[in-house]
Formats: structure tokens, C-alpha cells, sequence
């Protein structure tokens, strides 16, 4: 399918600005913030949040902001997905893989507090964060942690080889670079290799909980996304992968562009 004509239009409206590029990370925060709410739209509402902050086993908080949809009855336990935000891992470390994990956990322990139900757990992210929630499902099938039900990836990064035809094909113009990831990938790791942080290296993803793995077309980690998908059903693992048509990474935050993207949503939820 050609690339969505709203996406095609931005993209190329944004390869005539002549702003220069973040020079600090917290520049690099500030206009990405910026880019996506203005990309976003209008957004509905329906419910609140608190925020609350755990404890790392390093002593380091770990902000959590719990979303809790409108109408519900506080007096019943409900399912609960710990999602993490995409944004490149930037900056971390190694160590950056095992605070979702650790979330999860804090979860677990608070679910009574929470009002969740700790038997029907799920993990979740797009982009870097999908990389966190493939960690954390690995993660807690090894070192026996809380049980998952469910994974959510959407537009997943998975490793870091970037050998793949949709990163020849896409590798630039295309909202997300080649150079970007390299850099992302650069700031989590160094040069350093690790299975859990790029679980498409796995030795096994035998055991691993059932997964939802969305892609998109014209994203460059679109055939990392598809190839976790196809290694999680080698290993007996229900899965259902889907590749969304004219899409680019990061569109969960493109609604307000093109209604197109609202797809992912409706993907998401089922």
C-alpha cells in the first residue's frame, strides 16, 4: 500500500525545516514532547490517573502513572497492563531492562491497593518500550516473577543488527532513521550485546506469554517486529501479528494527522 498521503505530506514539509537539530538531551526531550502532542490532536478522555513512584532494587524510583477508566466499580479487581513509552531508551544503560521488571513486581505486590487483579497481568510498549515489555516477559519467565498474561508490542525494536530489508529500504525519509537508532542503541548499550535487551536473541522464547506484535510498513524496525513474531510461534507461543498498511514508526501518535492511524487502537484493544 503507498505510504499514508497525510504521513507522505508531513514528511516531506518536515524535510524543508530549517530549525537545526537538539544539541542537549533535554532539548532532544523537549521537541520531541512537543512534535508528538502536536501530532496527537484533540484526544479523548475517559477516566483519571495518579501517579506513583517504586523502589528499584538499585534504590532508584521508577515513576508509574496508573490510568483508571471512567465508570468503573471500585469494589471489583480489574486486569491491568504495565505499558512502557517509547522514546529510544535515551539515555540509559544496561541496567535500563530490568526497571520494567521490577515495575512489574511493584505492581504485583500493590494490586490489592490498586484495585487490580494480579492473576490477569499483561505488559506492553511501543518502540523502545516495546523492546522493555519483550525484556520484562523474558525476564519474569526465568526468574519466576509475576505472571504475564499477555504482550503487546507495537513497532517493536528487537536488535540492534540492523541488517534487515525493511532497515535497506527505509533507512532514511521515513520518520524514523537508521542514524537515529544507531544512536539510540549507542546510548542504551555502548558497544556491549545482551539477550534480554534484544530479545529477538533470545536463546528461547519458549513459555513466553501470548502476544499481540503490531508493525507498521514503512518503518525500518518492521521486519524485526515480524521475525519475533514468527520465532514466538517456532517456540509454541500464540501469536497474532499484524502489519499496518501506509503506517510509519511511531504512529500511535499520528491520529490527529491522518485517521488512518487510529487503526492501531482498535488493533490494540482486541
Amino acid at each position: 500500500m503507498p505510504l499514508d498521503p497525510h504521513i507522505a505530506d508531513f514528511l516531506a514539509a518536515s524535510s524543508q525545516a530549517d530549525a537545526p537539530p537538539p544539541a542537549t538531551l533535554a532539548e532532544m526531550r523537549a521537541a520531541t514532547e512537543a512534535g508528538l502532542l502536536q501530532l496527537q490532536g484533540e484526544m479523548e478522555t475517559n477516566g483519571g490517573y495518579k501517579d506513583y513512584v517504586a523502589t528499584a532494587d538499585d534504590g532508584h524510583g521508577i515513576a508509574l502513572r496508573v490510568y483508571s477508566p471512567a465508570g468503573l466499580n471500585a469494589e471489583v479487581a480489574r486486569p491491568a497492563m504495565l505499558f512502557a513509552h517509547g522514546g529510544g531508551w535515551c539515555l540509559g544503560s544496561l541496567a535500563l531492562y530490568d526497571r520494567p521488571s521490577q515495575a512489574l513486581c511493584w505492581v504485583h505486590e500493590q494490586a490489592p491497593r490498586l484495585g487490580i487483579d494480579s492473576r490477569r497481568l499483561a505488559v506492553g510498549g511501543d518502540s523502545a518500550g516495546g523492546n522493555l515489555a519483550a525484556a520484562t516477559a523474558l525476564l519474569a519467565r526465568d526468574r519466576g516473577g509475576p505472571r504475564i498474561e499477555h504482550q503487546l508490542l507495537l513497532y517493536p525494536a528487537l536488535s540492534r543488527d540492523m541488517a534487515t530489508e525493511s532497515y535497506r529500504a527505509f533507512a532514511e525519509g521515513y520518520y524514523l532513521t537508521r542514524d537515529a537508532m544507531t544512536f539510540c542503541w549507542h546510548s542504551y548499550l555502548g558497544e556491549r550485546r545482551h539477550p534480554y535487551a534484544e530479545p529477538l536473541h533470545a536463546a528461547s522464547l519458549c513459555g513466553l506469554p501470548p502476544a499481540t506484535i503490531l508493525s507498521c510498513e514503512y518503518d525500518p524496525l518492521r521486519d524485526e517486529a515480524e521475525r519475533y513474531a514468527l520465532r514466538l510461534e517456532e517456540a509454541g507461543v500464540t501469536v497474532r501479528c499484524e502489519r499496518l498498511p501506509g503506517m510509519v514508526h511511531a504512529c500511535i501518535h499520528m491520529s490527529g494527522l491522518t485517521p488512518a492511524a487510529r487503526r492501531l487502537f482498535g488493533l490494540a484493544r482486541s
